[in-house]
């Protein structure tokens, strides 16, 4: 039987990405650090990527329930900026 994963933090998760790439921009890190670094990177793609998957399919069939809702283009607060 598949396991459920854990609930997704994708701030979290991004957060934990960009950290990720800047030790690896550095070059400080040893090879195999460097390695375990990339892994752990691209396992939090993926998931971020299954995330982004997931939140779209909702958005999808909430857009099919409501035929006249319309798609707008996404413009973030400029205080995110």
């Amino acid at each position: 039987m598949a396991r459920k994963a854990a609930p997704l933090n994708l701030e979290k998760s991004l957060d934990s990405l960009e950290s990720l790439v800047e030790q690896m921009e550095s070059g400080d890190l040893s090879l195999e650090d460097a390695l375990k670094a990339f892994e752990q990177g691209i396992k939090l793609t993926r998931e971020c990527q299954q995330a982004l998957k997931a939140a779209e399919q909702k958005v999808r069939i909430l857009m099919e329930a409501d035929e006249s809702a319309e798609p707008e283009p996404f413009e973030p607060d400029a205080e995110n900026d």
